[in-house]
């Protein structure tokens, strides 16, 4: 069941972009056994499994690392894993004991994962952050607002995720196929200030180009244009529109009735400003559902802006089954889709601790070890 079935995972458990890299390997079949603390940090209320929906899929266990006998067990695991995911800051893996050179001593095949903000090497690599620091310096973050607005942070998504664990994921995967060819693990440093850069590298060419300013809202994809934004509706929902390509432009003009020339270039960025305001106070002559009716499904790329309760219910997602319910709660499903080894559907989320007999006899550890682990309080 799934792409990657018999690929084995070790995780310690993180927040962001490491349990989302641990989950995307997980939809598609991976066996991902999480290491936990065996205290929960101070301040931080647990999330009950069911919300934690980075952990679906996965098995976790409660294992003391401070002590030499949870570093050697930790050990044992990573000799049976393919791959390791590990999102502390630089020095933090070494000082357990748990470094890539005494990880791949053990495990020479061993793709060792290393999730950070600003990378394993640089001046900045041992400082703290968040998304947005880390956004900020790969200059994605200059791109997101309106004209005259400051920067705009968009949620965590593009530096935590985007950026960050999918581009992990990305990289444990090409380690997994190179080592097996060469017979050889090693270290993917995955970066989220690389990652957010990656994903702006379009814009950096158009700017080279000469064809991006840096003046937020005033080209063609960051809300400067007239036919690539969002408008408010006469109920206070919104919809999204964007028209690039003239035959598309002229099915919105068609569909809304906009007064637009037809020998105008909707490129031009002198007729944006004017024709938005026009554009505005169409949409705001009906609602949400009576634009969906009228444009939904036609070339003039029109969508309704769906909050997170609305998307599972709308009717492409529902035919698609782009959303799982998992003990309840509504969440996207795995993607991408194969047609030949389809991704299985994702277990919930799992209690740390719950089971560790049954969690750790696939990793080699025998129910009396796991006694005398729990006798000498290494196991949660």
């Amino acid at each position: 069941m799934g792409p990657l079935q018999g690929v084995r995972v070790i995780e310690f458990a993180g927040i962001g972009p490491g349990p989302f890299a641990g989950m995307m390997l997980a939809d598609m079949g991976a066996e991902v056994l999480r290491l936990d603390r065996l205290t929960r940090r101070p301040g931080r209320p647990p999330l009950r499994p069911r919300f934690d929906v980075h952990q679906r899929g996965k098995r976790a266990v409660r294992l003391d690392l401070k002590r030499p006998e949870g570093v050697q067990t930790a050990l044992r695991l990573v000799e049976r894993a393919d791959c390791l995911i590990e999102g502390f800051r630089p020095g933090v893996m070494e000082r357990l004991g748990l470094g890539p050179d005494a990880c791949l001593a053990r495990n020479p095949r061993l793709v060792y994962g290393r999730m950070t903000g600003w990378g394993q090497t640089g001046p900045l690599a041992g400082a703290a952050g968040h998304d947005i620091d880390y956004i900020a310096l790969a200059g994605a973050l200059s791109t997101f607002g309106r004209k005259g607005q400051p920067p705009t942070p968009p949620v965590n998504l593009v530096g935590d995720f985007g950026g960050g664990g999918m581009l992990l994921a990305f990289g444990l995967v090409c380690g997994i196929l190179e080592a097996g060819r060469s017979g050889r693990g090693q270290v993917v440093d995955a970066a989220m200030v690389d990652g957010a850069a990656l994903l702006a590298s379009g814009l950096y060419g158009l700017r080279a180009a000469g064809i991006w300013s840096d003046q937020r809202g005033t080209n063609l994809l960051d809300t400067g244009a007239h036919f690539y934004d969002v408008f408010e509706t006469a109920d206070g929902g919104y919809v999204a529109v964007g028209t690039i390509e003239p035959q598309f432009h002229a099915e919105l003009v068609r569909l809304t009735g906009l007064d637009f020339p037809a020998d105008a270039n909707h490129l031009d960025p002198a007729v944006w400003p004017a024709t938005k305001e026009r554009l505005a106070a169409i949409f705001r002559t009906r609602t949400r559902d009576e634009w969906c009716e009228l444009m939904e499904g036609t070339d003039a790329c029109f969508a309704p802006v769906l909050s997170l309760d609305e998307a599972p219910g709308h009717r492409h997602n529902r035919e698609r089954r782009a959303f799982v319910e998992l003990d309840g709660v509504a969440q996207p499903a795995p993607a991408p889709r194969f047609s030949r080894t389809p991704a299985p559907t994702p277990a919930p989320a799992a209690e740390p601790g719950a089971d560790p007999g049954s969690d750790l006899a696939a990793w080699g550890i025998t129910g009396h070890e796991v006694e005398e682990l729990k006798s000498a309080g290494l196991l949660g």
